[in-house]
């Protein structure tokens, strides 16, 4: 039986799903600011690479995940894949508590990982089935909406919670309550939207490529260009996510203050992927992702320079905003160039590359911060995200102009 598209015909299962993926969002919340003090305070790392080796476990793991869960997509089944990936988040938060060697904490995020990689993409991906291809921007919007507003809300509440009652074990209960409703909810609520997408695939003209992983990858001008800046975005997200905390601990702020800070760059990012991702379904996916990763380059630099409260402020609001314009547009883009029944394994193949970033960009800034300063390590991360921003507008197309055609090198 064919299957309705859109928003409002499926708005039950798209809210199920965007319930779901705040609890997602939330599980990475839960030690966004609290694990690299963590390290520190609890484990006595000195060394910045040493500390952000949980990073380096949880972007590699969540990266491979990303690429065999789109492949396997179509075959095991999303809701599966979706109930699997929280099984694996269920011991996380008990290992986070008990954990008393540093190999532990690298335990829980390679098993966080392998959550994100399962749950995450495939709630992106089922909201783009149930809305078909008019409101694909809209739906992308609302999916990383809710999990980054997770995640910076989270984030702020672990850091109170540390501030008042200690790093552990309290913050960490959060991730056993959302780990659980997210079993339930998925199990015994969602709905498998495998047949929206064979729906769509009657209705699409798009060509099917030869090989998915090497035209997503680098034989495909527009698709290969969004996959380098998806990993370099998420490169610097690595870089803020491990290195922020210990910056503005050096500078002397609580934790408390610490927990605001570093909770306004993903709320500002989450609140205004509402917007942007309607954006990328009415303008020019090009120019969105290019001003987009400008943006972020710009609020990088300047992180380096900052010494106040109210500069850190202006400084996350401007990199939630600038990675807020490119989040949603890189998976609608993608989409653009893709035959519906390839899309799960091409946005697999793009998550796959965009989540490795996590992991350089943890081991490069740590490398560069234990060498030079943390500072120095920050600027250059800012200008590698400039020069990823160039390479979206010299070699992206706008789907328009390509008339969906493989505009190879």
């Amino acid at each position: 039986m064919e299957k309705k598209l859109g928003l409002k015909e499926n708005w039950q299962q798209f809210t199920l799903l965007v319930v779901i993926n705040a609890f997602v969002g939330g599980m990475i919340g839960l030690e966004r600011n609290v694990l690299p003090q963590l390290a520190e305070k609890e484990f006595g790392l000195a060394s910045k690479s040493a500390i952000l080796s949980f990073i380096i476990a949880f972007g590699i793991t969540k990266a491979i995940c990303n690429y065999f869960t789109g492949k396997w997509a179509n075959t095991v089944g999303r809701k599966k894949l979706m109930l699997i990936g929280w099984f694996f988040a269920l011991p996380v938060p008990f290992i986070l508590i008990y954990a008393n060697h540093w190999n532990w904490i690298i335990f829980a995020n390679i098993l966080l990982g392998l959550n994100q990689g399962l749950t995450w993409s495939m709630a992106v991906i089922m909201k783009i089935d149930l809305v078909g291809n008019k409101k694909r921007g809209l739906a992308v919007g609302i999916n990383e909406f809710a999990g980054y507003l997770s995640v910076g809300v989270v984030a702020f509440l672990t850091g109170y919670i540390a501030n008042k009652y200690g790093i552990r074990p309290y913050p960490f209960y959060l991730g056993i309550i959302f780990s659980t409703l997210g079993i339930l909810l998925t199990f015994f609520f969602l709905k498998d939207s495998k047949g929206h997408v064979e729906t769509e695939s009657i209705q699409s003209n798009i060509p099917l490529l030869k090989n998915i992983f090497a035209n997503t990858t680098y034989k495909h001008k527009s698709l290969s260009a969004i996959t380098q800046a998806g990993l370099v975005n998420n490169l610097n997200d690595g870089m803020t996510w491990g290195l922020l905390p210990l910056l503005l601990l050096s500078k002397n702020f609580t934790l408390s203050q610490i927990g605001f800070l570093t909770a306004v760059y993903p709320t500002v990012w989450g609140i205004s992927q509402l917007f942007t991702g309607k954006l990328s379904d009415l303008y020019s996916k090009r120019l969105l992702l290019f001003y987009g990763m400008l943006l972020q380059a710009i609020a990088i630099i300047i992180i380096a320079y900052a010494k106040t409260e109210i500069h850190f402020i202006v400084i996350g609001i401007s990199l939630g905003l600038g990675t807020a314009l490119v989040y949603p547009t890189f998976i609608n883009a993608i989409a653009d160039y893709v035959h519906p029944m390839q899309r799960a394994e091409s946005l697999g193949t793009f998550r796959f590359w965009r989540d490795l970033g996590y992991a350089f960009g943890a081991l490069l800034t740590g490398l560069i911060a234990d060498s030079f300063s943390i500072e120095i390590s920050i600027v250059a991360i800012g200008l590698l995200t400039a020069i990823s921003g160039f390479i979206i507008l010299i070699r992206v197309k706008d789907v328009e102009k390509t008339n969906n055609q493989v505009d190879r090198l």
